[in-house]
């Protein structure tokens, strides 16, 4: 009886792992942002949000994939459109950092949040895309981003195609 156990467990051990990596990196990553922004002050520019749209995707659409058992093939479905999310939110984040260090041209328009007056409109810091703001190992937020976007992307594909036998 305990063998059939361990048989029964061991094949949904990488697409267990993978689903859960789906749903904690980008939660993870939403969560490093807001810290940054709300405790550290730094505030987010216009492609700095379009980063965090996919990963929201990617945090709803793992949470359903713990609706089914992990090796389903609706939870790897799942856990798959997640990765996809994942990556594109990385991809963002390698253009925003080739304009951040000037590799490329970025957008010409700059960025303010949570103006909600004229009052708030003129008190609210104008952020720039083109500039860093904060670099930990000379990488900038948002190519640790696509750093860590990107490689969590591919391991998740990996794990999902990885043979269980």
């Amino acid at each position: 009886m305990a063998t059939d156990a361990i048989t029964v467990a061991r094949p949904a051990a990488p697409a267990a792992l993978a689903r859960g990596l789906a749903l904690g990196v980008p939660t993870a990553l939403l969560g490093g942002a807001y810290l940054s922004q709300y405790v550290g002050g730094l505030h987010p520019c216009e492609m700095c949000y379009w980063q965090r749209w996919p990963h929201f995707v990617a945090v709803a659409v793992a949470a359903l994939a713990f609706l089914f058992p992990a090796p389903s093939r609706n939870a790897r479905l799942l856990t798959a459109l997640a990765a996809i999310a994942i990556a594109v939110s990385g991809a963002i984040g390698v253009f925003h950092t080739g304009v951040e260090y000037g590799w490329w041209q970025g957008f010409t328009r700059c960025s303010s949040g949570g103006a909600m007056s004229l009052d708030d409109i003129l008190n609210v810091p104008l952020v720039r895309c083109d500039q860093v703001q904060f670099s930990f190992l000379t990488v900038s937020m948002a190519g640790w981003n696509a750093i860590i976007s990107l490689g969590s992307a591919a391991v998740i594909a990996v794990l999902l195609i990885r043979k269980t036998t």
